[in-house]
């Protein structure tokens, strides 16, 4: 938006400040806020502190920089309200969990390592942050942010480097916070988010947290329902496996039951049903239209009940049948095999269509991550500490936030 189009904004956006950064009780801070918040909505090629400063009238630098960096305010308080806020207002179909990149070129930022990202498409020096989203196919908002540590910035773990606890120093990174994986910080923002008097309808997340089974197996002990895409290696037990033992010898205790088959991956499954056993199923309307008329998105599915296996979940099981699953694969007409598989705890009485419209419902988290880093700056962010990052995180959130409730009130001004 340009800076007009923000100030006649101005009154709602002080409204919004006002209620989410309540918890801001020293003098100026919920002033900063604001001024932060308007910075990320107004135009501007560059989302960093002195070119935000530059574009606001009266707001200084200086005061800003403090205020993201060294200010010793608390994001907990501002994003349980953000998440209750924006529950309320898009009544979540999901939440969504996953993981984004920022592409760093030296190595003091915290977190900062040669990694994987998807935002790159390859390994690279970048810090990963995993978000959790309220989604609907129509809005979505990030709620919570962990910040992803590297075994080389944990001094506990074999693969620290030599430099490890002079890099938290600079970093100020609180003692106590190591390398957690990815799908172990997603766990604990659902816990989080569960703490703060939200409950999730349903949980989607893509391969980087399907393909474990601790997760999956962590939100089903949480009673959490998930629809989670996975990798074509995963092992899975057919519905009809039956645990035998055999036979008994006269002395000892007697053998165990247990699959006497091995497992086999979702894929090499799917593909001995064949292509046959895929159906057309159309989920949501797109965004072509024909004769003015949206167009449905459509493709074909194959669907089947399966027990998902692995080391996990047989010890987690042990003497008890695997539980069942569903097993979705999408295989377009155009293709020799499926090209995405996921899993799913959800009844077996669930329609197949709701399982593909929630299986779909993922992508609305790549839609918030597009607007968080062309729209808000969300990557922008230039300093070096633990406690910035958090703070930018929450703030690029709660505009996020304020744009998507401009954008559900139809009485609110078209921006320019």
């Amino acid at each position: 938006m340009d800076v007009r189009a923000v100030e006649r904004l101005g009154g709602d956006l002080a409204e919004f400040t006002g209620e989410v950064f309540g918890s801001l009780t020293r003098a100026g801070w919920q002033d900063r806020a604001g001024q932060y918040v308007r910075g990320l909505m107004v135009d501007g090629r560059r989302k960093s502190i002195q070119p935000m400063a530059g574009r606001l009238p009266g707001v200084h630098d200086q005061a800003l920089n403090h205020f993201v960096t060294n200010s010793r305010w608390d994001v907990v308080p501002v994003r349980r309200r953000l998440a209750q806020r924006m529950d309320e207002a898009i009544t979540p179909a999901a939440w969504a969990l996953d993981d984004t990149g920022w592409l760093k070129c030296g190595a003091a930022s915290p977190g900062v390592a040669r990694q994987y990202t998807g935002t790159a498409g390859k390994v690279t020096n970048c810090q990963i942050g995993v978000s959790l989203n309220l989604v609907t196919d129509m809005a979505s908002c990030p709620v919570d942010w962990r910040l992803f540590l590297p075994e080389s910035w944990d001094p506990c773990s074999p693969e620290a480097a030599a430099d490890v606890d002079q890099r938290r120093t600079r970093a100020q990174i609180p003692d106590g916070v190591g390398h957690r994986e990815k799908w172990r910080l997603g766990l604990d923002m659902i816990d989080e988010v569960i703490g703060w008097g939200l409950r999730p309808p349903l949980i989607v997340a893509d391969a980087g947290y399907g393909d474990s089974g601790e997760f999956r197996h962590g939100l089903t002990e949480r009673g959490l329902s998930y629809v989670v895409q996975v990798a074509t290696t995963i092992g899975v037990q057919q519905q009809t496996a039956v645990r035998t033992a055999p036979p008994a010898n006269w002395t000892g205790r007697p053998p165990a039951q247990r699959y006497r088959d091995p497992a086999t991956s979702v894929k090499n499954l799917v593909l001995s049903h064949g292509a046959a056993a895929a159906q057309p199923v159309s989920w949501r309307d797109g965004s072509r239209t024909r004769a003015g008329r949206p167009v449905k998105m459509r493709s074909r599915f194959v669907f089947l009940r399966v027990r998902p296996a692995g080391r996990v979940l047989l010890a987690a099981h042990r003497d008890q049948d695997l539980p069942e699953a569903w097993l979705i694969a999408e295989w377009p007409p155009d293709r020799d095999e499926p090209t995405k598989y996921w899993l799913s705890n959800l009844r077996a009485t669930t329609a197949k269509r709701t399982l593909i419209r929630w299986a779909k419902l993922r992508w609305r988290i790549e839609h918030d991550y597009r607007e968080l880093k062309t729209g808000l700056g969300l990557d922008h962010y230039e300093g070096r500490t633990w406690q910035g990052w958090h703070h930018h995180v929450t703030l690029v959130s709660a505009a996020h936030a304020f744009c998507t409730l401009q954008r559900l009130d139809p009485k609110a001004p078209a921006p320019a």
